[in-house]
């Protein structure tokens, strides 16, 4: 989680711009790099439109992975990554200095205790803030070059984005630039509800793991306790938002049709995917995201700790919704 340092008065306040800057940065630089390739898995089961016809099987994870190596080269599952890169840094710097601010805004005035709603409340809204600010353009282009269906092992199968910026230029000179925030309100809602459930249930999964452990109850967990809740906080998000981000994944990936509005869009999405694929296909890419949420906010909270530990040169910890020593 950010940490904060200590002040001369004894007063503890957040982790600074900087270093969230930098340490959330790092973290989420590594994260991108681990776990890219089963985002773009995940990106192409959400956007195969293959009905389930009586008795057909299944498209799996493994399948599509398999798939996009062999007919367009094992670089093909960083497709989009320069995106990623691009906005990793500024993403995790607002996420990290957003929640922040919003836990102690939310804090009770006089203990400066943060209770679980309070909790939820501010990765709710840091959620939306990255969303809004980062994520909604960075994702448009991401999945416009994921969904290409070209080799990047045939030097003359030549793709209509062929980078990050060329992608951000093509899409911006076709379509205006209001196209960058396509699925803007999906995504708020999806990142919206990813943080405040992971921020929430890390805080709460920590808080018990130093209760039934005395000798940590102010200090920092083992790493492989903090890694192991990080996976299981960063599972939980995906779960409860799976059906958002695959609508919000096909609104994103096609151009806008003169004269329709996002919201008639995705209601004619939504009533297409049930028709023609039926109520699973919501959850199309579900075994792939959390395949890279989960251990990605691991490697995230890990990374970021570490970083900040050697920046700032002390380990603070989080304890009940309470920042101390």
């Amino acid at each position: 989680m950010a940490s904060s340092s200590t002040n001369g008065a004894g007063k503890k306040k957040p982790a600074s711009v900087a270093t969230n800057l930098i340490a959330g940065g790092g973290a989420g630089a590594m994260e991108a790099l681990v776990c890219h390739p089963l985002d773009t898995i995940k990106v192409r089961m959400q956007l195969s439109r293959r009905a389930r016809a009586p008795g057909a099987k299944r498209r799996g994870f493994i399948t599509t992975g398999r798939d996009i190596v062999k007919r367009e080269s094992f670089l093909a599952l960083y497709k989009g990554l320069g995106a990623v890169l691009t906005g990793i840094i500024p993403k995790m710097a607002i996420r990290f200095t957003s929640y922040e601010w919003y836990k102690q805004l939310l804090a009770d005035k006089q203990t400066g205790a943060v209770s679980t709603q309070a909790t939820f409340l501010a990765g709710l809204s840091a959620g939306v803030t990255e969303a809004v600010a980062v994520v909604t353009p960075m994702e448009v282009v991401k999945i416009r070059m994921q969904g290409q269906y070209h080799s990047l092992s045939d030097p003359l199968d030549v793709p209509k984005y062929r980078s990050a910026p060329h992608a951000l230029y093509t899409v911006v000179k076709e379509e205006g630039i209001g196209a960058l925030y396509r699925g803007v309100s999906l995504t708020a809602l999806r990142q919206g509800t990813n943080q405040a459930v992971n921020f929430t249930a890390y805080t709460q999964l920590k808080s018990m793991l130093q209760q039934r452990q005395p000798q940590f109850t102010n200090s920092e967990l083992p790493s492989y306790q903090t890694m192991l809740i990080g996976l299981v906080s960063g599972a939980m998000g995906p779960l409860s938002n799976a059906p958002i981000d695959t609508i919000k994944t096909r609104l994103q990936k096609t151009p806008a049709e003169p004269g329709t509005t996002a919201i008639s869009r995705i209601v004619s999405i939504t009533k297409d995917m049930f028709k023609h694929e039926g109520f699973p296909a919501l959850y199309k890419g579900i075994t792939p995201r959390i395949m890279r949420v989960a251990p990605g906010q691991a490697v995230t909270f890990t990374v970021y700790e570490f970083l900040k530990e050697k920046i700032e040169g002390t380990k603070l910890t989080v304890t009940g919704g309470k920042y101390e020593e």
